[in-house]
C-alpha cells in the first residue's frame, strides 16, 4: 500500500498531466483499471472549460478501446454538441452503434474525481456513453448477455441502489443491527459474499440473513461501498464518520507444529 506520501506525489503528477493535455488537446482522458470487482473506465477532462461541452465517462472496454470511444465522442460533440439519446450512433465500435445517457449527479463523487478538482466543483454536465452486447442490444433492454451486466452501470438512474449485485441478492447482517444498532463494519469476502455487522457482536446465534436491498434501504449511506473490492471491509466509529478502507489479509494458521 502507498504511503500518503507517495499518494501526494501521484496526484501532483495526475494534476500536472491534466492540466497539460487540457492546453496543448483541450482535454485529458483519466483511464482506471478495473479492480476484479469494479469495471475498468475512463472519462474526460476539459470538454466542459473547453468547448462547453459535456463531459464524457465510458466503462467496461480495454483502455486502448475506451480511449478511442472517448475521443470519438468528442469527434461528434464537435458536430452535435448535444447528443439524441433516443437514437444509437453507428462507427464507435465497428458495426455497433452507441448510445448517450445524462449522467446523474448522485454519481458525479464516484467516478468525476479529477473533474471536481479541475472544475472547483460538479457544475459541469456529463455524459455516458454505452455500448451494446453482440446481438446489438443495450443493457436495459431484454435479452441483454447478463454476463455483460455489470460491464457498465448506467449513470442515469439506480442512485438509491448502487451495488453491481441484484437487489435480492442474501447478505448478512445481526439481529441487533435489524432492532437498530448502527452498521459500523462491512466485510466483502472473497467469494463475493458481504457482511453489515453492529461491530458489538459476532456470535453466530445473532447472524442473520435478509437482501441488500433491505440493508440499504435501512442505512443509504453503505451505498458509499458499493466499489468495494473482495477482500476487503470498512469501519466506521460511528453512521456520522467516514469509512476507513483496508484490505482483509487472512488470519495464519495458528496451529501450533507437532513436535
Amino acid at each position: 500500500m502507498a504511503t500518503p506520501e507517495e499518494d501526494a506525489a501521484h496526484e501532483a503528477e495526475a494534476e500536472k498531466k491534466i492540466i497539460s493535455d487540457v492546453e496543448q488537446y483541450g482535454f485529458h482522458v483519466a483511464q482506471f483499471h478495473g479492480d476484479g470487482y469494479s469495471p475498468s473506465f475512463a472519462y474526460t477532462i476539459g470538454l466542459f472549460k473547453t468547448y462547453g461541452y459535456p463531459e464524457l465517462i465510458c466503462f467496461g472496454l480495454n483502455l486502448d478501446l475506451l480511449h478511442s470511444v472517448i475521443w470519438s465522442g468528442k469527434e461528434l460533440l464537435d458536430k452535435q454538441p448535444m447528443p439524441d439519446q433516443s437514437i444509437g450512433y453507428p462507427d464507435f465500435l465497428g458495426d455497433y452503434d452507441v448510445r448517450f445517457l445524462t449522467v446523474d449527479k448522485a454519481w458525479y463523487k464516484d467516478y468525476f474525481g479529477y473533474g471536481y478538482w479541475f472544475n472547483k466543483g460538479w457544475d459541469f454536465p456529463a455524459l455516458q456513453i454505452v455500448w451494446p452486447d453482440k446481438q446489438a442490444l443495450f443493457p436495459w433492454e431484454d435479452g441483454f448477455n447478463p454476463a455483460w451486466k455489470f460491464g457498465q452501470p448506467l449513470l442515469d438512474r439506480n442512485t438509491d441502489f448502487k451495488f453491481w449485485e441484484e437487489r435480492n441478492v442474501a447478505v448478512f447482517t445481526t439481529r441487533q443491527a435489524l432492532q437498530g444498532l448502527p452498521i459500523l463494519r462491512v466485510v466483502h469476502e472473497t467469494d463475493g459474499t458481504w457482511q453489515f455487522l453492529c461491530d458489538t457482536t459476532y456470535d453466530e446465534a445473532d447472524l442473520k440473513i435478509v437482501t441488500l436491498e433491505e440493508i440499504v434501504e435501512r442505512d443509504p449511506t453503505v451505498n458509499e461501498l458499493f466499489q468495494l473490492n473482495y477482500s476487503w471491509h470498512a469501519l466506521r466509529e460511528a453512521v456520522s464518520e467516514k469509512w476507513q478502507m483496508e484490505e482483509h489479509e487472512p488470519e495464519e494458521d495458528s496451529e501450533e507444529a507437532e513436535e
